[in-house]
């Protein structure tokens, strides 16, 4: 199979969708590999590095897009789906209940697409969401702080605090990978936290592992109410693997926050966790509403792109030699992980979070004739 490597086109995209080494992997299983020029300069591979691998470099986008497998790290922007072809394998974070215009080019172009985010483990979980929910986690955190600061119209509060002065308060909506990876910075700075989930039992296990220095709380409408309020940043992580994020902020809520108060919500990707939620880039990546900061950026791991690219073409590599290998309809009747993997395919959404966001009709991976 030929398999081709783009270069993202995102604003400030600076990640790649595999390394050199994981280039040779797929060479040395038999396939070619075509890698657009300058594909991986953001993270800090040259042209070199992959030509040494024995990939071919290419000038154009064009060129690598009549590759049967693309391999990226972001969807696809309008300007790309003209090189959507019918049987090409794109395998990418999607995020389509929230994008309903790359929903329908796919599904017209009958692209057989894999998302990263909904592919799952063979012991649960989202291996290839993971490291960039940790990595978002963090950065959260980072950014938040950063955005309290008030020459960017932040309430100007340390969120460590000083000795006679209390410490920021930080409210993590969701207990998940981002949520956990959240707190362990809010933590290690030396903030008041609070982390808030609907599931009693991953509420434990953060009390425990965090020895007692964060609040948790069950997260009924009124506990986040109360917490948001009190808030000095909101970081929101309740993601709902490829369906659209349920909105825990309302636009009403915002008058009742403290003013310069900061949003971070990482689930702005499946619409957001706050009703005003719109995405933003790394070159404007914030905006007010009411006196509330809200840094929406949808590609927050792109800042960071060498620790972004490795951590995620680590997770990613194994399902796409898979792919490659057996071919999309063989790979999913073998690996049913990897099958929830598959969002559209021959012209049908076959992943129900999609189907119903967007109000399409589902066709199971069963009627397709794509499971054992």
């Amino acid at each position: 199979m030929k398999i081709g490597l783009v270069k993202e086109v995102k604003n400030n995209e600076f990640r790649v969708g595999m390394t050199p080494s994981d280039a040779e992997a797929y060479l040395h299983a038999g396939h070619t590999v075509a890698v657009e020029q300058g594909a991986g300069l953001g993270s800090g591979f040259s042209d070199r590095e992959y030509a040494d691998a024995g990939c071919i470099i290419q000038e154009q986008a064009a060129q690598v897009w009549e590759s049967d497998m693309i391999v990226k790290v972001k969807e696809p922007v309008a300007s790309e789906y003209r090189f959507f072809r019918e049987g090409q394998i794109l395998y990418t974070y999607l995020h389509l209940a929230d994008n309903e215009p790359l929903t329908r080019a796919l599904l017209e172009k009958k692209v057989s697409a894999v998302a990263y985010e909904t592919i799952e483990g063979r012991n649960g979980g989202l291996p290839c969401l993971a490291p960039m929910s940790q990595i978002a986690g963090r950065l959260a955190i980072q950014e938040g702080a950063k955005y309290l600061e008030k020459t960017f119209g932040g309430r100007g509060v340390l969120l460590g605090g000083v000795p006679g002065v209390e410490r920021g308060r930080v409210v993590i909506l969701g207990g998940g990978s981002v949520g956990t990876n959240a707190c362990k910075m809010a933590v290690g700075l030396g903030a008041d936290v609070t982390v808030l989930d609907l599931n009693l039992e991953r509420l434990s296990y953060l009390d425990d592992i965090f020895s007692r220095q964060i609040t948790t709380l069950y997260a009924s409408r009124s506990n986040v109410l109360r917490a948001v309020c009190q808030a000095d940043l909101v970081v929101g992580a309740v993601l709902v693997p490829g369906a659209a994020a349920p909105k825990l902020i309302r636009r009403t809520d915002l008058a009742r926050m403290k003013p310069g108060a900061v949003i971070v919500d990482v689930a702005v990707d499946q619409g957001g966790n706050a009703e005003t939620t719109h995405a933003t880039t790394h070159d404007d990546p914030i905006y007010t509403v009411d006196g509330i900061v809200h840094y929406c950026v949808a590609n927050m791991p792109g800042a960071v792109s060498r620790t972004s690219t490795l951590a995620l073409s680590s997770a990613t590599l194994p399902y796409g030699l898979r792919l490659a290998g057996l071919g999309v309809e063989e790979a999913c009747r073998a690996d049913p992980g990897l099958r929830a993997g598959l969002n559209c395919y021959a012209g049908a959404c076959v992943y129900g979070g999609v189907a119903e966001a967007l109000g399409l009709e589902l066709r199971t991976p069963e009627q397709l004739g794509l499971a054992r």
